[in-house]
C-alpha cells in the first residue's frame, strides 16, 4: 500500500497508549468538491496528523488546511478562501469491530477521510462577502461597489411628494424673518 496519503503504523499497532505524529503537505490528487466550490487538483493539503493507538484500532486525529476556489453565489465573481477543518476517525483492526475504516498492511489510508472532510466543509452558497448585494435583477450586473440605482417614485405619490416640500420644518423657524427681529429687540 502505497500513496501520499497513506502512513506506518506498524510500529504502534496493538500497543494501546503509543502514539505518532505527522505533517504532511501533500497535493490534492483530483479536484475535491462540486458545485460553486472545489478544491482544485494539485492544491496543497497540509495535514497535521496524531496516530493513538487503542484497544480497537488506531484512532486518528487530523487538522487540514488548504484553499478552496469557486464562484459567489450571489454575484458569481470568482473566489479563492483558506479553509480548516478537523476530523477523527478510528481505523479498526481487521476481524474486529465493524469501522468505517480498517487498518491494513499495517498501514493507514487518509485519503478518504480526509477528501470526506474538505468536501463536508465546503460552503454550500460561498459568497464573496457576508453583505454581497448580488446582481442587478434588471441588467444583470453587479451591485458590489456600483452606485445604487436611484429608484423611480410611482407618479400617484407626487402630490404627498409636493405637499412635503411646501411644509416648512421646525428647524427653518430660526431662519425666519420674524424670528431674527426678535433676537435684535
Amino acid at each position: 500500500m502505497s500513496g501520499p496519503f497513506v502512513l506506518p503504523v506498524r510500529d504502534i499497532v496493538r500497543a494501546p497508549g503509543e502514539m505518532r505524529e505527522f505533517e504532511l503537505r501533500v497535493p490534492a490528487p483530483e479536484k475535491w468538491g462540486e458545485g460553486l466550490a472545489f478544491v482544485r487538483a494539485g492544491e496543497e493539503v497540509e495535514v497535521d496528523v496524531r496516530l493513538e493507538s487503542v484497544h480497537e484500532g488506531i484512532l486518528v486525529t487530523a487538522e487540514i488546511a488548504t484553499t478552496y476556489d469557486g464562484q459567489c453565489s450571489r454575484c458569481l465573481v470568482d473566489l479563492t478562501h483558506p479553509l480548516e477543518v478537523e476530523f477523527q476517525e478510528l481505523f479498526g483492526y481487521s476481524g474486529d469491530e465493524a469501522t468505517d475504516f480498517e487498518v491494513q498492511d499495517d498501514h493507514v489510508d487518509l485519503e478518504t477521510p480526509v477528501r470526506d472532510a474538505i468536501v463536508l466543509s465546503l460552503p454550500f452558497q460561498p459568497v464573496c462577502q457576508p453583505d454581497c448585494p448580488g446582481l442587478d435583477p434588471s441588467t444583470g450586473e453587479r451591485l458590489t461597489g456600483a452606485p445604487v440605482p436611484e429608484t423611480q417614485i410611482d407618479p400617484r405619490w407626487n402630490a404627498l411628494a409636493a405637499l412635503s416640500a411646501r411644509t416648512p420644518d421646525h428647524d427653518d423657524e430660526a431662519t425666519r424673518p420674524d424670528a431674527d427681529d426678535t433676537e435684535k429687540s
